[in-house]
């Protein structure tokens, strides 16, 4: 069907047949069609609007951004949460730029839609607005700013990262600023440590897992007797975590415990516990793997088999 045709049917009284083509319209993917699917994103109808700003994912030129940045605003929601995905999926920082005055909108959901989209895009700009959001009164709008500032791997916010990490009343938002706080480097890391080792105690076990795993990927060894007693949690998922850190950290003291995870019921756990048990590089390990070269999970038999080579090596040199 030619150009023309198509936008014909843009005008058509019936709503099904002008959203149909948008679709082909949209699946051309001629710029010369842009000013027609921009126009196609006022149309009467919500569900229209709303596939036109599904379409126009990928899209990055600066009239698509600010169409689709103003089409946060919506009255349908379709329409609005279709221009937040697509707004998402920006590749270009020049792009992204346009969305900054949004991540400071009054309304919430545009706020956290522009703070997401900036996200992955990593503009140094976007720092200011984002540690503005840290104070919002929707959990929504603080998550996504926590996700910018981690990204930015913005020093600056380490301070108010380490509050919210064990402060922020929604438990999302308190997993999302640990996690950042792996942004850290080795001189901040103290300034890190009681922030993290409080987050081990959360009440959500979410938290407690991504403390865990920021403690690994920071290697901090004083960490090692909180994440020993991190390995009875009662979710295996935190478990899992923390056995993971304690092998980044070759915590040999953590053998005993790591022996235990090593005959828990779930295999995940297991193979973690396979893994961080050859990683210590300690001798007490091998009567453990020995004894795993047992369990009835082919992949845990593999993992304490390659512990087992990685430990005689290290004892040989």
């Amino acid at each position: 069907m030619t150009f023309n045709a198509l936008q014909e049917r843009l005008k058509h009284p019936d709503a099904g047949v002008r959203r149909v083509a948008v679709i082909a319209l949209a699946d051309e993917e001629d710029e010369s069609q842009l000013p027609w699917l921009l126009a196609a994103l006022k149309d009467e109808n919500g569900e229209v609007r709303a596939e036109v700003a599904q379409r126009l994912a990928g899209w990055e030129q600066a009239e698509v951004v600010d169409a689709l940045a103003q089409a946060l605003l919506d009255t349908h929601e379709l329409v609005r949460r279709a221009a937040a995905s697509s707004l998402s999926e920006l590749k270009s920082p020049p792009a992204g730029c346009r969305l900054l005055p949004f991540a400071v909108h009054a309304d919430a959901f545009v706020c956290a839609s522009a703070l997401r989209a900036l996200r992955e895009l990593r503009l140094p700009e976007a720092a200011e607005p984002a540690l503005i959001a840290l104070g919002h009164a929707e959990a929504s709008v603080r998550r996504e700013a926590v996700g910018v500032l981690g990204w930015l791997k913005h020093g600056e916010a380490l301070l108010a990262l380490t509050h919210i990490a064990t402060s922020d009343t929604d438990a999302e938002v308190r997993r999302a600023a640990t996690g950042a706080l792996g942004l850290a480097s080795t001189e901040q890391s103290a300034h890190v440590f009681s922030a993290l080792i409080g987050a081990l105690a959360d009440a959500a076990w979410p938290v407690r897992e991504e403390a865990a795993s920021t403690l690994g990927k920071l290697r901090l060894h004083d960490a090692v007797p909180a994440l020993i007693g991190t390995l009875a949690d009662d979710y295996w998922q935190v478990r899992l975590r923390a056995t993971r850190a304690l092998g980044q950290l070759g915590a040999a003291a953590a053998i005993p415990a790591l022996g235990e995870a090593l005959f828990h019921e779930v295999s995940n756990l297991r193979k973690e516990a396979a893994i961080a048990l050859g990683e210590t590089a300690h001798a007490d390990a091998l009567p453990l793997l020995h004894a795993a070269q047992a369990d009835l999970d082919p992949e845990v038999r593999k993992l304490a088999r390659l512990s087992i080579a990685r430990l005689d090596k290290v004892m040989k040199a």
